[in-house]
């Protein structure tokens, strides 16, 4: 399965990318899992996804929670709580 990632403001600045197609053996995940998925990969990308931190999550341009469901050619969404223009 192939997902469209979307990263914005510091969460973009810290893990260096504006968007990234992931692709997962998976038929189904979770936008939560997706997040587990990334911050595995340790450094900037754990630090600015970590479970602790506040950060939003959008499926879809829609707001979401971590247990949404997510589907081939989805787009996921990562940013802070409070973006600038």
């Amino acid at each position: 399965m192939k997902i469209n990632l979307r990263f914005f403001a510091s969460v973009r600045e810290l893990v260096g990318t504006g968007q990234e197609m992931l692709e997962v053996a998976e038929l189904r995940l979770t936008v939560g899992e997706v997040r587990a998925l990334l911050i595995a990969r340790g450094g900037n990308w754990e630090y600015a996804l970590a479970q602790g931190r506040a950060l939003r999550m959008a499926h879809n341009q829609v707001m979401c929670d971590a247990d949404t469901v997510i589907g081939e050619g989805d787009e996921v969404a990562f940013f802070p709580p409070v973006t600038g223009g």
